[in-house]
């Protein structure tokens, strides 16, 4: 990755460590509803449920894992996890999470570039979601890695907020359903001033500049394809995990959809991948 990109994950890295105190809230926010989890309640999203293999028994690495919930989640199921992430705060918080539900997984901090320097082996499944390719400029460079590190015969998952939902403006609540952003991926990153928290819109953030680069899903899938996967199954939804635009209304449990009065674009995409047996 070049100096220039360098700096901006550093200030990518600052806005998710500060990030981790507000999403790992023990006591509200309804958006990862921590408290819950600690009780030993709380799952995936219906996306994820819907669509995922039975992960019993297989050896899974969970890139971009934030502070680990839904890596622990899928622990529960009862997979052998590896969270990996690149926010020291994340991480830290994702190590006290798994001892406080008595979870045994392993946590490693790192930028996703280097990942294959910093966890040895591969795993039967690799799985990334929600939020997590749009901070990344280099989507061929993040499919090799994704690819390396399934087994053959291992399959990679994928679930994401949908490129076409990203080009929308996302700060007026009350006007239409309008573009603003490119669909097309450029090397410029864009540059926001996110004041608020995206699981809990009633805190103020102290951390505000985040800079985000967007993949058309057709280059999501080729560079997939290209790096060794073989797709099995690529889904839209007219659902999100976050509310992602001010006039979304609850969907699903703990997703979110367009009111019946405005139109119903994709929200997220969904795939699953598996390399060919050697």
């Amino acid at each position: 990755m070049s100096e220039d990109f360098a700096d901006l994950k550093a200030i990518n890295k600052k806005y998710w460590d500060a990030l981790v105190a507000v999403n790992s809230d023990t006591e509200g926010n309804d958006g990862y509803n921590v408290k819950a989890f600690l009780a030993g309640e709380g799952d995936l999203h219906p996306i994820e449920l819907a669509e995922l293999p039975d992960v019993a028994g297989l050896s899974l690495l969970h890139l971009q894992c934030h502070f680990g919930m839904d890596t622990l989640k899928l622990a529960r199921k009862g997979a052998r996890v590896t969270g990996f992430d690149y926010s020291s705060a994340a991480i830290e918080k994702a190590r006290w999470l798994a001892g406080e539900v008595g979870i045994d997984a392993t946590f490693i901090e790192g930028d996703l570039y280097d990942a294959p320097d910093l966890i040895d082996g591969q795993f039967d499944a690799v799985f990334v979601s929600w939020g997590a390719i749009n901070w990344l400029p280099d989507i061929q460079a993040w499919a090799k890695v994704v690819a390396d590190f399934v087994k053959p015969g291992g399959w990679f998952y994928l679930a994401e907020g949908h490129p076409v939902a990203y080009t929308i403006d996302d700060e007026d609540p009350d006007g239409p359903v309008k573009v603003r952003y490119p669909y097309f991926h450029k090397p410029e990153p864009l540059c926001f001033q996110t004041t608020t928290a995206y699981a809990d819109n009633d805190t103020q953030l102290e951390v505000t500049e985040n800079h985000e680069w967007f993949h058309p899903v057709g280059e999501v899938v080729t560079s997939l394809i290209q790096a060794g996967l073989r797709l099995e199954f690529l889904n839209e939804h007219p659902e999100i995990t976050w509310r992602a635009m001010p006039y979304l209304v609850p969907g699903a449990p703990g997703q979110y959809r367009m009111p019946d009065d405005r139109p119903n674009i994709p929200l997220s995409f969904s795939l699953l991948a598996r390399k060919p047996e050697a």
